[in-house]
């Protein structure tokens, strides 16, 4: 069975298991204090282009979510995120059991826009009721687009307008950054954020995220937020080392063109074989639209996940490319469905 379910299947890239075996023995500090830690956030400070931002280091996307957004925010305030958001969707209400409403909005391919921001803030107008103050992306979205240059500049007015907060979760940022109409890289996510991360468990590390931290009073205490909430570990060289082996010669990015690569070639050849799609999606995540019998001959030899039902005879499904996937492997899933085309 090959798998395009998720890219998170796979452990970690090799060089990073080598260097986390090369410097077993070696003693260091503990609770994100040690040296490799130090070293990985300066190389991120440094592909930023600012020495004025904090970096720290989570083990997984729905841990750094809900302690991010729960310390940035007051008890009384509420985060605003696309319908299809992860934090509203698939995160089990964490950022509601820290006391915190999510308010979604209607999205367009996962995507939202200022101007759907605007009535949720008109309608919210005292304190009888949450205040809305943090706007929640997701770069790609959970249906593989992204934001570009122009959109978070967009947001980033709008935000400054009226004084709210942009929180960009980057699960698979690497992705987003790889897709050049986009035009972002990780200078101009820490210019028009005022918080964001940087995923590596789906981009070739064991576990780890990488918070980017820019607004100043969002830096104050968070360690202790950190630690309140289970997320400073003791051995906290596991994730530096990572991101230390991910950021020193830009292999996080290389792992990330991979995975996008992959994806096209996938792309590429369902729109050959005349197959629409969910969305337009440039990222490692893709969503075609199949008859139910070839979905279900499919599943024989390839795991995925059916997305979404279209009509009575046709689904969505999922097909998500990793830094791991074998190009035979593509191979094989565009010969299957070029194979199983006439199963209608």
């Amino acid at each position: 069975m090959i798998s395009f379910k998720n890219d998170y299947s796979e452990g970690a890239h090799p060089k990073i298991l080598k260097t986390l075996t090369e410097t077993n023995l070696e003693q260091a500090e503990g609770y994100g204090l040690d040296r490799f830690c130090l070293e990985a956030a300066t190389l991120i400070r440094n592909r930023t282009g600012r020495e004025d931002v904090d970096v720290h280091f989570l083990s997984g996307g729905t841990q750094t979510n809900l302690i991010a957004i729960s310390s940035f925010l007051r008890t009384h305030e509420a985060a605003i995120a696309a319908e299809s958001g992860h934090i509203f969707v698939h995160e089990a209400g964490a950022i509601e059991s820290t006391g915190h409403k999510v308010i979604a909005v209607g999205s367009r391919e996962g995507k939202i826009t200022p101007e759907q921001i605007q009535p949720v803030l008109d309608f919210h107008t005292d304190e009888h009721m949450v205040k809305p103050r943090l706007v929640y992306l997701s770069n790609p979205t959970e249906l593989g687009t992204v934001y570009s240059r122009q959109e978070l500049e967009a947001f980033r007015s709008f935000c400054d307008d009226r004084s709210l907060l942009l929180y960009v979760d980057g699960a698979r940022l690497g992705s987003a950054l790889c897709v050049p109409e986009a035009d972002l890289d990780l200078g101009s996510m820490a210019a028009l954020t005022d918080a964001f991360y940087i995923g590596g468990t789906k981009c070739g590390a064991l576990i780890g995220e990488a918070l980017v931290i820019r607004t100043p009073s969002l830096k104050q205490d968070f360690r202790f937020f950190l630690k309140q909430k289970g997320a400073l570990l003791s051995k906290g060289r596991l994730m530096g080392i990572q991101f230390l082996e991910l950021f020193r010669d830009d292999l996080y990015f290389e792992l990330a063109r991979h995975a996008n690569r992959m994806a096209g070639l996938l792309k590429n050849a369902l729109k050959e074989s005349g197959f629409e799609f969910l969305t337009d999606s440039p990222t490692n995540q893709i969503f075609p639209i199949l008859p139910n019998p070839l979905i279900e001959d499919l599943k024989k030899s390839f795991d995925f996940y059916v997305w979404s039902t279209i009509d009575e005879s046709h689904s969505s499904i999922r097909l998500v490319t990793s830094w791991a996937t074998r190009e035979e492997d593509v191979t094989a899933l565009i010969k299957a469905i070029e194979k199983g085309r006439n199963l209608r």
